[in-house]
């Protein structure tokens, strides 16, 4: 009879240990943020990719290629401008704490003009276009919607020409283009095209800034 009480005891120990070690692991999947990706093209990624690093609820960005196939997502060929390639960046982002909607925000006020047709600052060509490349119909409805009410608020003195198409493929950009500005601070395209950036990032978001 003891050993059968020992043994009822054990079994009702291990038993505790695996409940426990499973509402441990439920608690912990329930506890992980569910991210989502957005990705945007507007000019050189050089500068859009840094004022998305500095967005709070932001984990990673990608700077890379969109629009065009894998054989032409190379930067000396998508620099000819006929690829159908925008140079893009890649946005991973925890939607608890920043939404798609505040993203887009972030992208039409400080990270690019939506105005300029086909270039952007001194950069020229389909390659620097405007375009949202929307992974899902909900990112696909607010981006044409905020698009319509920056519209009708006639927030910009032309018209915006952003494309909103889906996203087929995103191709990431060579090693030297990633995290350009962080690591070239202090290089010349840098310091009077893309450093604004963050002082307007910095001062239109401040809640945003990182």
């Amino acid at each position: 009879m003891l050993i059968v009480i020992r043994f009822i005891r054990s079994y009702l120990f291990i038993g505790s240990v695996f409940f426990m070690l499973g509402l441990y692991s439920l608690s912990n999947a329930s506890a992980a943020p569910v991210e989502e990706t957005a990705v945007f093209a507007g000019g050189c990624f050089w500068g859009v990719d840094a004022v998305f690093k500095h967005v709070k609820g932001v984990s990673e960005v990608v700077s890379g290629y969109a629009g065009g196939s894998a054989a032409t997502a190379h930067y000396e060929q998508v620099s000819e401008g006929d690829t159908g390639h925008a140079e893009s960046v890649r946005v991973r982002f925890d939607p608890a704490r920043v939404s798609y909607q505040q993203l887009l925000q972030v992208f039409f006020s400080v990270a690019h003009d939506p105005t300029q047709l086909n270039r952007q600052g001194p950069d020229t060509g389909s390659q620097y276009r405007s375009a949202i490349f929307y992974t899902s119909a909900g990112q696909q409805q607010i981006a044409q919607s905020y698009i319509r009410q920056l519209t009708a608020a006639r927030t910009f003195s032309a018209p915006i020409v952003t494309q909103v198409v889906p996203l087929q493929q995103f191709y990431p950009a060579e090693d030297y283009h990633q995290n350009f500005l962080a690591l070239h601070p202090y290089q010349s395209y840098i310091v009077f095209n893309d450093m604004p950036k963050l002082n307007h990032l910095r001062e239109q978001f401040p809640s945003l800034y990182k």
